[in-house]
C-alpha cells in the first residue's frame, strides 16, 4: 500500500483514519477535511481516488506518470498543482515530483522520487489546529513551502563542496575527476535553475489569480513561497560564479605552471647550447687549429665551457627561470 498517511480532520484536529480499501471512509462527513498522502501509488489506487473525489482524468494521468514541469491546472472546482522536489543523494541532485489535488474538502498529495516524507510537516500542522483548520488552501501552502525549504540543504551541500574545491585549487592542480565533477555540478545547477522559474510562477499564480479552494486570506502566504524561491535562485546564481572562479583559478595556475616549465626548458637549452657549439666547432676536424697542438688547449676549452655554463645558470636562476 502506497498510502503514507490518510486522516480526516475536524476543526484542525485528527478525527479518524482513512483507508482506500474502505469506500465509506473516503466520504467526508460533516465538517471534515480529508488529507491523503501517497508515495509512488499504483494506477489502481489513483483510480479509486479518481472515482471517489471526481478527479479529472488528465490530472490523474499526469500524477501517474510524473513527467510534468511545475504548473497549476484548474478543473472545475478543483486544483491540480505540480511541484518539483530536489535532494542530494550520493553527491548528486535527484529531482522528484509532488502532485497535489485540492478540492473543497480534501487534499491529496502524490510523491514521486522524493525521500522527504510529509510526516514531519503533518505533525507540525497537527500541533497547530488553528492553522490546519483553514483547510486545503493552507495545507497546499504548507506542502509547497516544505518542498521549497528542501532546496536549501542542496544548495548548502554544493556550496561546501565548491568551497573545498576552491581551496584545493589554490594548493594543487585539480585532478581529472574533480574537473569532471565541476562539469557535472554545472549541468545539475543549470537544470535546477530551469525548475525554479516555473516554481515561482506556480506561487505567483496562486497568489494573484482567482482560483477555486484558495481563500483570499491565504493568498499572501504564497508570496512568502515566491520569496523563498527567489532567494534560492540568487544562491544558485552565486554558486555558478564560484564554480566559474574555480575553473578560472585552475586554468590560471595550469598556465602559470606551463609558463614556468617553458622558461626552464628555454634556460637549459641556452646553457646546453654553449658546449654543443664548442663541440661542434672541434668536431669539424680542421687541419689548422693552433690550440690543437697546445698542451693546455683541451683543459682550457673544457674550463671555458664550464665557466660559461655556470655564469648562464646563475643569470637564469637570478631571473627566476630556474
Amino acid at each position: 500500500m502506497s498510502v503514507v498517511a490518510a486522516y480526516a480532520y475536524v476543526d484542525g484536529k485528527r478525527a479518524r483514519e482513512i483507508r482506500l480499501d474502505d469506500p465509506e471512509s473516503l466520504a467526508p462527513r460533516d465538517g471534515e477535511f480529508l488529507w491523503i498522502g501517497l508515495v509512488d501509488p499504483s494506477e489502481a489506487e489513483l483510480r479509486v481516488l479518481q472515482e471517489r473525489f471526481e478527479l479529472h482524468p488528465l490530472a490523474v494521468e499526469d500524477a501517474l506518470h510524473a513527467r510534468q514541469m511545475p504548473k497549476v491546472d484548474v478543473y472545475g472546482g478543483q486544483l491540480f498543482v505540480v511541484a518539483k522536489t530536489a535532494q542530494m543523494v550520493e553527491g548528486r541532485i535527484v529531482f522528484g515530483e509532488t502532485d497535489i489535488f485540492v478540492g473543497p474538502r480534501f487534499l491529496i498529495s502524490v510523491r514521486h522520487g522524493s525521500a522527504r516524507a510529509h510526516l514531519e510537516l503533518r505533525a507540525h500542522l497537527e500541533a497547530s489546529p488553528a492553522l490546519l483548520a483553514h483547510g486545503g488552501d493552507y495545507v497546499l501552502h504548507a506542502v509547497l513551502d516544505f518542498i521549497v525549504d528542501g532546496y536549501l540543504p542542496v544548495v548548502d551541500a554544493i556550496e561546501e563542496e565548491l568551497a573545498e574545491m576552491e581551496r584545493r585549487a589554490l594548493d594543487a592542480f585539480l585532478s581529472r575527476a574533480e574537473i569532471t565533477r565541476l562539469f557535472t555540478l554545472r549541468r545539475e545547477l543549470t537544470k535546477f535553475l530551469r525548475l525554479l522559474g516555473p516554481m515561482a510562477q506556480v506561487a505567483g499564480y496562486l497568489e494573484h489569480h482567482e482560483t477555486p479552494c484558495i481563500d483570499a486570506e491565504v493568498k499572501p502566504y504564497f508570496r512568502d513561497i515566491r520569496d523563498h524561491i527567489a532567494r534560492v535562485d540568487l544562491l544558485i546564481a552565486g554558486l555558478g560564479e564560484v564554480l566559474n572562479s574555480v575553473f578560472e583559478v585552475s586554468s590560471l595556475l595550469e598556465q602559470q605552471r606551463q609558463g614556468v616549465i617553458t622558461r626552464q626548458l628555454a634556460a637549459w637549452a641556452a646553457i646546453l647550447a654553449v658546449p654543443t657549439a664548442v663541440a661542434g666547432v672541434y668536431g669539424m676536424n680542421f687541419e689548422h687549429m693552433p690550440e690543437l697542438k697546445w698542451t693546455f688547449g683541451y683543459p682550457l676549452v673544457l674550463g671555458l665551457i664550464v665557466v660559461v655554463c655556470l655564469v648562464l645558470r646563475h643569470r637564469f636562476k637570478k631571473a627566476g627561470w630556474l
